[in-house]
């Protein structure tokens, strides 16, 4: 099923990411995880895509089995920065042959080397591919903070109407921690006339070294109740995986009560956080 159309519907959305294994011997592993959160029915499920297309088999395979073995809508990514035009058709045509539907197109980061192929310099040539060649649903990113390589929060919006004009379907935020970012950012894309929808990307943090690395990579601003919960709670690593359940709970709560009905949870591949915030959302979807 298309995840335009599932989004369409207009109902309250629950859906959850998963990332393939780097190497083989994990695969098991990984997908037992992505298998455990299948069965909690989610709208769809996501599986991203590793730098250079490292884990691009991967990739495929993890949602193919979602897909066709545990009948969950399956968003699989695709990046092509470090990619050439052949490698992506081939992988689009995998992906088509396995039954996937919808596919997360992306530029991918920058490898550290810098080494990057020449066909593709941003996400909005590959949606125009993909648009002008294939069937897919296509979903794309979006920054409410704006993407870190942007001058500013006014370019990179016009970075995302080109990728709405190239063909995107619909966008998946960054995750944020202060519910306000977003609602401005949708009050600034809708003035500029993006209309296709938004789902929300949110991350429990469930142990205090994710928010390192959350800062470090994306800049995302920590607002004084999330720092209070770290504070106060990331020694304990029991503590902090409930309070950070909760605190992404309340964050979804507050989102769907102000008409933001799709959710995307970044759940690091640990199915007992999906779990848990389904349980907590048990009469509200």
């Amino acid at each position: 099923m298309k995840i335009r159309d599932i989004l369409a519907q207009g109902k309250p959305t629950l859906s959850f990411e998963v990332f393939p294994p780097k190497t083989q011997d994990k695969y098991e592993t990984v997908e037992a995880a992505a298998r455990e959160i299948a069965a909690l029915k989610p709208s769809f499920m996501s599986v991203t895509y590793g730098a250079g297309g490292g884990t691009s088999r991967y990739t495929v395979d993890v949602a193919a089995t979602l897909n066709n073995e545990y009948h969950v809508p399956t968003l699989a990514h695709l990046t092509c920065v470090s990619s050439t035009r052949e490698h992506v058709h081939r992988v689009l045509e995998d992906m088509r042959l396995h039954g996937i539907e919808n596919v997360m197109a992306l530029r991918g980061d920058i490898p550290k080397d810098g080494k990057v192929e020449k066909d593709y310099r941003y996400a909005s040539q590959l949606i125009r591919e993909i648009k002008e060649n294939s069937d897919f649903c296509i979903g794309a990113a979006c920054y409410p903070e704006g993407h870190v390589e942007s001058v500013n929060k006014t370019a990179d919006i016009g970075y995302l109407k080109e990728k709405v004009e190239a063909g995107c379907d619909f966008v998946t935020t960054q995750m944020f921690f202060d519910n306000n970012i977003l609602y401005n950012y949708l009050y600034r894309i809708r003035e500029r006339g993006i209309t296709v929808p938004v789902v929300a990307g949110i991350m429990p943090v469930t142990h205090i070294s994710q928010v390192g690395r959350i800062t470090q990579m994306s800049g995302t601003y920590l607002p004084a109740r999330f720092k209070a919960v770290v504070d106060r709670f990331g020694n304990n690593p029991a503590a902090m995986k409930q309070a950070g359940i909760a605190y992404a709970t309340d964050q979804i709560i507050d989102l769907i009560a102000n008409g933001v009905n799709a959710v995307h949870v970044y759940c690091m591949n640990h199915p007992d956080v999906a779990r848990k915030i389904k349980e907590n959302l048990s009469e509200i979807l």
